[in-house]
């Protein structure tokens, strides 16, 4: 399991509903040190930030406090500048195994491309980002997925690159805890001709991988658009969150293309690990 970990947190509802009721879930599950971190935007407080910092330091210090209480070691840090480099970076600096970030609502993926924490820093970092999902339901927030229960039907999109041999790496990290899980593949190349071919080869290369994983595998191979593929496939089998690569393109490129991890981070209702391979 994930014995390492940071939380960003900005103090609104989600971030601190998952802190308080997401996290300790994570604790009994295996987390061992959490670095709470809140960065001041330097691009928004401009001249207030250090005012700012010792207000943001006392809040942090307090929520930590209360986190220490379900066994964890608990580390809080205040940073000013931009928040996903200063995450990414605190990331690095701390050795974390992964980062957890809440996210709710519509909102968040229409600023997805154009400056949101949270597809901002799957670019930035190279360490697992896992995307908790939360949603409204009138004044209440409601997590789309219980925190106990997140690793435990992971569906697991590979494309046979070298960033699958990482995808797994990361998936190695939680194995003893999945109840059941799925591999899957989507054949979206290829002619015609080429197609069954494609498919019995992703089939034997999907099985393969399934026997080095200490845990009940599914394997599934479908055609189309990746994207969708994931998503309709992770809800039929009621998985508990999607394990992608996320691989390295230029904002520009993820702008006017997209990528199928962004796509999947945008629309998918379930938790998503995204995990950075380049």
């Amino acid at each position: 399991m994930f014995e390492k970990i940071l939380y960003p947190t900005d103090f609104s509802e989600v971030s601190l509903h998952a802190l308080k009721h997401c996290l300790p879930e994570l604790v009994k599950g295996g987390v061992r040190e959490i670095y709470l971190i809140h960065v001041i935007d330097i691009t928004v407080a401009e001249f207030e930030a250090f005012e700012l910092e010792e207000i943001y330091r006392g809040k942090l210090e307090k929520l930590a406090k209360e986190l220490k209480k379900n066994g964890a070691k608990v580390e809080p840090i205040v940073t000013i500048g931009l928040p996903s480099i200063e995450i990414a970076e605190t990331a690095e600096e701390k050795g974390v195994e992964l980062i957890v970030l809440p996210s709710v609502g519509e909102n968040i993926w229409r600023r997805m491309f154009v400056g949101s924490t949270a597809s901002n820093l799957a670019r930035a970092t190279k360490k697992p980002v896992l995307i908790l999902k939360y949603e409204k339901e009138g004044e209440k927030i409601k997590p789309l997925e219980k925190c106990d229960e997140i690793f435990s039907r992971p569906l697991i999109a590979l494309d046979f690159s070298k960033c699958s041999v990482k995808v797994i790496k990361t998936v190695r990290k939680f194995q003893e805890v999945i109840e059941r899980g799925i591999l899957l593949h989507s054949v979206d190349y290829g002619n015609v001709d080429e197609l069954e071919h494609n498919i019995l080869l992703a089939k034997k290369n999907l099985e393969k991988t399934a026997k080095g994983l200490k845990a009940e595998i599914d394997t599934e191979v479908l055609v189309g658009s990746a994207s969708q593929a994931i998503i309709g496939m992770a809800l039929s089998k009621n998985a508990s969150v999607i394990v992608i690569g996320k691989k390295g393109r230029s904002f520009l490129k993820d702008l006017l293309l997209g990528s199928t991890a962004e796509r999947v981070m945008r629309d998918s209702k379930l938790p998503v690990l995204l995990v950075p391979c380049e």
